[in-house]
């Protein structure tokens, strides 16, 4: 691993910390005239962060794949668009982009938020496994179609929304999509999730010189509708569950609210503290440090932030989706 890379993990330190929230984040900033996308805007995090980011004066679009339940969780927000898009769906994201594109409107912000977590097994219509394809394959398409917006930004962010999750799995190269071994779904999960930081940092490298930055989070552990695979095992697994066996309380369980879960994205995408920055990964409202024992309860895995497992992943990425992307160019 590249020792530069190495140094770029450590905190600022921001000033911020767990409980700050994403309005907080914003104090002070005002975004009228930017634009953003937002996927996954209509829930959860999401729309905390299409709340925050609209309020602050940007023009949000929100991705959705369900247009009847986004109209009514974002009714009433000013500045604020929705779009149909399905994730899983490589002729939805073409669509979408264009669409975009057609209107001819630098996007300064794109915060790839939406995701599955823990899902039973289950396939896209090209056969790949449905979180690998929803968390990080439709967002690599998604950022491939919409990059020449990105690039008129002259000054564009690309967020990712990761998790701790990506302590559980590096990428499995030889068979990411569950062909020829057990599927898991908790590792298969922390692959997804490791995939959202590898993208971060590899766009971020090939980006930079066309003024477009990237960065991967951890949102922090939130109760959200993200959640609705979990059985009630499984929250034994994120440390939810009392000593009766009874779901915690968001208090109970150290838990942030949605607002606080939002801030981190928000500080990714509109923080002046990381101008001439990218490709890191961020917590709680700051640079994250590098993981070195696995089971520590902050930090980013190596594997994770590995140069070398960036670039096979983009070009492994491209292999799939069918999707040839070269920022410099594009």
């Amino acid at each position: 691993m590249s020792p530069a890379l190495l140094n770029q993990q450590v905190p600022l330190p921001s000033g911020f910390d767990k409980t700050t929230t994403a309005r907080e984040v914003l104090q002070g900033l005002r975004l009228d005239g930017r634009t953003a996308i937002v996927t996954g805007g209509y829930s959860g995090l999401g729309l905390e962060t299409v709340r925050a980011l609209s309020e602050a004066g940007a023009q949000v679009i929100v991705p959705a794949r369900d247009m009847q339940k986004a109209e009514a969780a974002l009714a009433g927000m000013d500045k604020v668009e929705i779009a149909w898009l399905d994730l899983i769906n490589p002729r939805s994201i073409d669509e979408f982009a264009q669409q975009f594109l057609s209107r001819n409107r630098p996007l300064q912000l794109l915060i790839n938020g939406a995701g599955i977590m823990i899902a039973p097994l289950t396939r896209d219509a090209r056969g790949y496994e449905s979180q690998f394809s929803t968390n990080h394959l439709g967002h690599f398409q998604l950022t491939a179609r919409l990059f020449p917006a990105l690039r008129q930004a002259n000054g564009a962010r690309v967020v990712c929304v990761s998790s701790a999750g990506h302590r559980l799995s590096d990428i499995h190269f030889e068979d990411p999509n569950y062909y020829h071994r057990p599927y898991e779904k908790w590792p298969a999960y922390g692959q997804s999730k490791t995939a959202n930081v590898l993208f971060a940092l590899a766009l971020d490298t090939l980006g930079k010189n066309v003024g477009v930055r990237a960065f991967s989070l951890h949102p922090g552990a939130i109760f959200t509708p993200l959640l609705r695979f979990m059985a009630h095992e499984d929250y034994g697994v994120v440390g939810a569950l009392n000593e009766q066996g009874e779901i915690k309380t968001t208090a109970e369980a150290g838990f942030k609210t949605p607002e606080q879960g939002a801030a981190t994205a928000v500080w990714c995408a509109t923080s002046p503290q990381l101008e001439g920055r990218g490709g890191v990964y961020c917590e709680d409202c700051d640079i994250a440090t590098l993981m070195i024992e696995k089971d520590a309860l902050h930090g980013v895995m190596p594997w994770a932030v590995d140069a070398e497992s960036a670039h096979k992943l983009w070009k492994l990425s491209e292999q799939l989706t069918g999707v040839t992307f070269n920022p410099d160019e594009s």
